[in-house]
C-alpha cells in the first residue's frame, strides 16, 4: 500500500472514531443520571455500593479519566482486590503464554506426524473432530477437580483452546508440501530430519502461523472468560471485580485494554507469518 492510500486509511479511521465518539457522548446525555430506573438503583442498593455508582451509561470523559488514573500506575498493588492494570494484565498473559507454548510442543511435532503419515491421520481425525468443537470452558469444572489450583486450570483451559487450530494448520501445511520438492529430497539421501527441517517446514511455515495467529486469538479471548470464573489475578477478574463494584468506566477501560493488548498480540503474529511467506 502506498503512502496516500496509508493517509487516507489513517484519516477515515480518525473520522470513523471521532463520530463514535460522538454518537457516544450524546447517547450519554441523552439519558441523564436522574433518570436512572428504580430498577437500577434497587439493584445498585442490593450491591451496597450505592446508588451513585447506578447512574447511567458513562461517558466518553468518565472513560478518559479510567484511561488517565490507572494508566498513570499500572503496576500498583493495594493488596489482593486492589491491582493495577499492568499487574493484571502480566498474569493473563503470563497463563495464555505457558498454555500456548505447552500446546505448540504438543500440536507442531503431533501435527508434522499426521501430515506426513495418511493411516496416522485416518487414525486420529475422528477423536480430533470430537474434542475440537468442545468449548474450552466446558473443560473448566474438571480441571478444578482434578488438579484443585485455578491459576493451573487456567493454564490447561488454554492449552486446550490452542491446540487445535495449530494441530489442524500444521498437519495441512505439512500434507500439501510440494511433491517435487519431498521426491528431490529424497533422490538426494536426504535424512528424515534434515528434509523435515530443511525442506518441510519452511515450505509449511505461513499455513503453521496461521494456525499459530488463530490459537492466540482464541486463547486471548478464553484466558478473560476463565479468569472471570475462577478469580484471583488477571485482566478477566479485574473486569468481573469492577462490575461487582458498578464501576462501569472501569469495566469499559479493560475492555479496551483487552481488544488492544489482543491486537498486539494479532500483530506481532501477522509480522511473523510476512517474515516466513515467500512467492515462488
Amino acid at each position: 500500500m502506498s503512502l496516500k492510500q496509508t493517509l487516507r486509511a489513517a484519516l477515515i479511521s480518525v473520522v470513523i472514531f471521532a463520530c463514535f465518539l460522538a454518537i457516544w457522548q450524546l447517547a450519554t446525555q441523552a439519558k441523564p443520571a436522574a433518570a436512572v430506573s428504580a430498577a437500577d438503583a434497587e439493584y445498585a442498593a442490593l450491591m451496597g455500593k450505592g446508588q451513585d455508582k447506578a447512574s447511567g451509561f458513562p461517558p466518553p470523559a468518565k472513560v478518559a479519566e479510567a484511561f488517565v488514573t490507572y494508566l498513570a500506575d499500572p503496576f500498583y498493588d493495594h493488596g489482593p482486590n486492589d491491582k493495577g492494570i499492568g499487574i493484571q494484565l502480566a498474569h493473563s498473559l503470563g497463563r495464555v503464554g505457558l498454555g500456548f507454548f505447552l500446546a505448540i510442543a504438543v500440536a507442531l511435532p503431533l501435527g508434522f506426524a499426521i501430515g506426513m503419515s495418511p493411516l496416522l491421520f485416518q487414525a486420529l481425525n475422528p477423536f480430533i473432530q470430537v474434542l475440537k468443537p468442545i468449548s474450552p470452558l466446558a473443560w473448566m469444572p474438571l480441571a478444578l477437580y482434578s488438579l484443585k489450583d485455578s491459576s493451573v486450570s487456567g493454564i490447561f483451559v488454554i492449552f486446550i483452546c490452542s491446540i487445535w487450530p495449530m494441530l489442524i494448520n500444521t498437519a495441512f501445511g505439512v500434507a500439501s508440501v510440494r511433491r517435487d520438492w519431498i521426491n528431490v529430497a529424497r533422490t538426494l539421501e536426504v535424512s528424515p530430519l534434515r528434509k523435515a527441517f530443511l525442506v518441510i517446514l519452511p515450505a509449511a511455515a505461513p499455513t503453521i502461523l496461521t494456525g499459530m495467529r488463530i490459537s492466540m486469538g482464541i486463547a486471548w479471548l478464553v484466558i478473560v472468560a476463565a479468569e472471570m470464573l475462577v478469580g484471583g489475578t488477571g485482566v478477566g477478574y479485574f473486569v468481573w471485580n469492577e462490575w461487582n463494584n458498578l464501576a462501569l468506566p472501569n469495566v469499559i477501560f479493560a475492555v479496551l485494554m483487552i481488544g488492544l493488548v489482543g491486537m498486539f498480540l494479532d500483530q506481532m503474529f501477522g509480522l511473523l507469518q510476512k517474515f516466513v511467506t515467500y512467492r515462488e
